[in-house]
C-alpha cells in the first residue's frame, strides 16, 4: 500500500469537492449574508449533517472496517447486509421521532432562536424538510466503507462533489427570494442523499451484493460490532460534537451561528486534506497489519502517518494564523456579507485555526485505537474533550461572546492530542522514532519560510484584496499557490518529505 498515493487520491477528490463547497458557501454569503434566513438554514443543516458525520461516513468506517477485515471473504457480504439492514431500521425510527418532535429537538440545538419566533418557525420547517437526508446518506456510508476497505478512496471522496454541485445549481435557480432559496436548499439536500447512494452503489457491484434482510439474527459478531460502534460514534465525531455544542451556545447571539459556519468551512478544507484523509486511508491498512504484522512495521506506519499529517497541516495552520482576515475578505466579502460580518468571521477563523493541527492529529490518533478494536479509550477521551469545551464556553460566553466557542473548541482539541499521545505511550501502541523528529524539524523550518513568504505577499498585494470583484479571490489563490510552491520546493531540497517512506 502506498499511503501517499491513496491520501493524494482521497485528498484530490476532497479538494475538488471543497472548492465547489467554497463556491456554494460564497453564493450563500452573497445571497443571505448573516441574518435570520442564514441562521435558520445553517441550524437546519447542522443537525442532519452532524448525524451524518456521527452515524454515517467516517465515523462508521472506524467501527465497520476493523470488524469487516476480520471476516472471511465468504462471510463479508452477509455481515455487511446484516449491518446495513439494522442500520436502515434504526435510521427510520430516528427520522420518524425527529419529524414528530422537531420543535423540541430544535429547541435543544438552538434554544436562542426562541427569542425570534419568525426565525424559530422557519428553522423548524427547514429542519423537517432536510432531516430525511440522513436515510440515504446512512445507506451510502455502508457502501463507502466497503469501497474504502478495497482502497477505492477516490470514488468515495468524490461523492460530495455531487452534493455541492446540485446545491450550487439550486442557489442559482432560486436566489431571487431568501425564503425560497433556503427551502430549495433543504429539498436539494434530500435529493443529493439519494443520488450519492445510487452513485456509490454503481461502483460497488464487484465487491458487494445487496440483499436487505427483514429478519436479522443478532449474533455475537453483530453485538461486538455495535458494542464498538456506539463508543466510536462519540470518539470519532468529537470535532462534530464540539461544533454542535458551539451551535447550541451561539444561537443566543444574533448571527453568531452564521459567523461560525463560514469560519468552519475554511479550516475544514485543510483538515479534510490532512487528518481526515490520512485517518481514512490508514485505518484499513492498520486493521489488516495488526492481524499479522510485527510491532516495528505497525509503529513505522503510524509514525509516517503522523509525519504526513503534520506536513500537510502545518502550512495551512500558518496560512490561517497569518492571513485569516484576508482569507475571509477574499472569499466571502461580497454582496450581503458586510464589514461587521467579515470581522467577526475572521476572528472566529483565527481561533479555529489555532486548533487545526490538533483537529487533524486527533483523527489520526483515533484510527490507531480503532484499528486495534479499542473504542472505549477514544470514547472516554472524547467525553472529556466535549466536557472541557462546554465548561469553557459556558463560563466565558457572557463576557467574551461567541468567540469563546472556537477558542474552547481548539483548546479542547489540544488537550485531546496530549491525552492520546500519553495513552498510546503507556499502552505501548506507539513510540516516536528518530526519523520522525528529523522530518518534523525540517517540516517546521519549511513552514516558517512559507509563512514569511505569505506575509510578504500580503504586504505587496494587499490592496488587491480590498477590491469588490473577482480580483480578490484570484489574488488570494495566487498568493496561496506561490507560497505552497515555496514550501514544497524547500521540503524537496532539504528532504523534509520522502515518498519512499510512505510505501508499505
Amino acid at each position: 500500500m502506498n499511503i501517499l498515493k491513496n491520501v493524494f487520491s482521497f485528498g484530490f477528490a476532497t479538494f475538488l469537492s471543497r472548492i465547489l463547497g467554497f463556491i456554494r458557501d460564497n453564493l450563500i454569503a452573497v445571497y443571505l449574508g448573516a441574518g435570520i434566513a442564514s441562521d435558520a438554514l445553517f441550524v437546519a443543516f447542522r443537525f442532519p449533517n452532524t448525524f451524518r458525520q456521527l452515524f454515517a461516513e467516517g465515523v462508521f468506517n472506524s467501527a465497520f472496517i476493523p470488524s469487516y477485515a476480520k471476516e472471511s471473504k465468504a462471510k463479508r457480504n452477509l455481515f455487511a447486509n446484516q449491518i446495513l439492514s439494522l442500520k436502515i431500521i434504526f435510521i427510520i425510527i430516528v427520522i420518524v421521532i425527529v419529524e414528530i418532535f422537531a420543535r423540541q429537538f430544535l429547541y435543544l440545538i438552538a434554544p436562542g432562536f426562541q427569542k425570534i419566533p419568525e426565525k424559530f418557525e422557519l428553522a423548524v420547517n427547514l429542519y423537517r424538510i432536510s432531516f430525511p437526508f440522513l436515510f440515504f446518506i446512512s445507506i451510502a456510508s455502508v457502501f463507502s466503507a466497503i469501497l474504502n476497505f478495497n482502497e477505492k478512496f477516490f470514488v468515495t471522496a468524490a461523492a460530495p462533489i455531487i452534493f455541492n454541485g446540485l446545491l450550487i445549481v439550486s442557489l442559482f435557480l432560486f436566489h431571487s427570494s431568501q425564503i425560497e432559496l433556503v427551502y430549495a436548499s433543504c429539498i436539494t439536500l434530500v435529493l443529493v442523499g439519494f443520488v450519492q447512494a445510487i452513485y456509490l452503489f454503481l461502483f460497488l457491484k464487484q465487491y458487494f451484493k445487496l440483499k436487505l434482510l427483514f429478519r436479522v439474527r443478532i449474533n455475537n459478531k453483530i453485538r461486538i460490532f455495535f458494542k464498538k460502534f456506539f463508543p466510536s460514534v462519540f470518539a470519532s465525531g468529537i470535532n462534530q460534537l464540539n461544533i454542535l455544542v458551539g451551535t447550541i451556545i451561539a444561537s443566543f447571539q444574533t448571527s453568531a451561528v452564521s459567523y461560525l459556519y463560514y469560519a468552519d468551512r475554511i479550516y475544514q478544507l485543510p483538515l479534510a486534506l490532512s487528518g481526515i484523509a490520512i485517518g481514512t486511508v490508514v485505518l484499513p491498512r492498520l486493521s489488516k497489519e495488526i492481524l499479522t504484522a510485527k510491532f516495528s512495521r505497525i509503529n513505522s506506519i503510524q509514525n509516517r502517518s503522523l509525519e504526513l499529517c503534520l506536513f500537510l497541516t502545518l502550512p495551512a495552520f500558518i496560512g490561517i494564523i497569518v492571513g485569516y482576515n484576508e482569507i475571509i475578505k477574499s472569499i466571502f466579502g461580497f454582496g450581503s456579507f458586510n464589514s461587521e460580518t467579515i470581522v467577526n468571521t475572521s476572528n472566529a477563523l483565527f481561533l479555529f485555526g489555532i486548533g487545526l493541527p490538533a483537529f487533524a492529529l486527533t483523527k489520526v490518533y483515533a484510527s490507531f485505537y480503532f484499528a486495534r478494536h479499542n473504542t472505549k479509550l477514544p470514547f472516554y477521551i472524547s467525553v472529556f474533550s466535549v466536557s472541557i469545551n462546554i465548561i469553557v464556553s459556558l463560563i466565558f460566553f457572557k463576557k467574551v461572546g461567541f468567540l469563546i466557542i472556537p477558542f474552547a473548541t481548539s483548546f479542547a482539541a489540544w488537550c485531546t492530542v496530549i491525552i492520546y499521545q500519553v495513552n498510546l505511550y503507556l499502552d505501548k501502541y506507539h513510540f516516536f522514532d528518530k526519523l520522525f523528529f528529523i522530518k518534523i524539524l525540517k517540516t517546521i523550518f519549511c513552514t516558517i519560510i512559507m509563512g514569511l513568504v505569505f506575509v510578504l505577499l500580503i504586504k505587496i498585494f494587499g490592496e488587491y484584496l480590498l477590491l469588490n470583484s473577482l480580483v480578490k479571490p484570484l489574488t488570494l489563490i495566487s498568493m496561496v499557490l506561490f507560497s505552497s510552491l515555496i514550501y514544497f520546493l524547500c521540503a524537496f531540497f532539504i528532504k523534509a518529505f520522502s515518498i519512499s517512506d510512505l510505501k508499505f
